[in-house]
């Protein structure tokens, strides 16, 4: 659910709207997303051609690709605004994976202790309207609802190993997602 439908129902408690705000870069801009998430201990990072973070709470070795999980959001919360701007082909798309200290509550997106970034493009084929992980890929494959990113300029096994370390003792993880359309 979103903090706009969590705001309109009432049902999910007060949210801090002003960090809502901070985190998507302020209140005016809809092209950028924040989702926050947690690191697991099988966080590997070893996919060649993607990244991953989900809403599921565990997380298997198999999941290579998987660096954070329990994410408070999903590509279908999501603004419009954003999806629609994601479907450009020649918007670029920022993903800033920042990771704070294991043990800490949050990641201060300001001043992480680790970060690192992949820059990809929007595809008109990108429907961002999963409800549960979100996908990053170095190829141009858009045939699901999870690609947020394609033709990215790495993926999870060239994040910095001391960014997956943390992940792994269970760091705070923040995904930032900034989209700029080339009109």
């Amino acid at each position: 659910m979103s903090d706009a439908e969590a705001d309109a129902d009432g049902d999910e408690g007060t949210t801090d709207v002003d960090a809502t705000a901070r985190d998507a870069g302020g209140p005016e801009d809809p092209l950028v997303e924040v989702v926050r998430a947690s690191g697991h201990e099988h966080v590997s990072a070893t996919h060649p051609s993607t990244f991953e973070l989900t809403t599921d709470d565990w997380l298997t070795p198999a999941g290579d690709c998987i660096v954070g999980v329990a994410a408070d959001r999903a590509p279908r919360d999501f603004s419009s605004a954003f999806r629609e701007a994601c479907r450009n082909a020649t918007a670029t798309i920022a993903a800033t994976i920042a990771v704070g200290e294991p043990g800490a509550a949050s990641v201060d997106l300001a001043d992480p202790a680790h970060v690192d970034e992949v820059v990809g493009r929007g595809d008109p084929d990108l429907t961002l309207l999963d409800d549960r992980s979100m996908v990053g890929r170095t190829s141009g494959y858009t045939d699901d609802e999870r690609t947020i990113l394609v033709d990215g300029d790495s993926a999870a096994a060239d994040f910095d190993r001391d960014l997956v370390s943390a992940l792994a003792d269970g760091a705070p993880v923040a995904l930032r997602l900034d989209v700029a359309r080339d009109e």
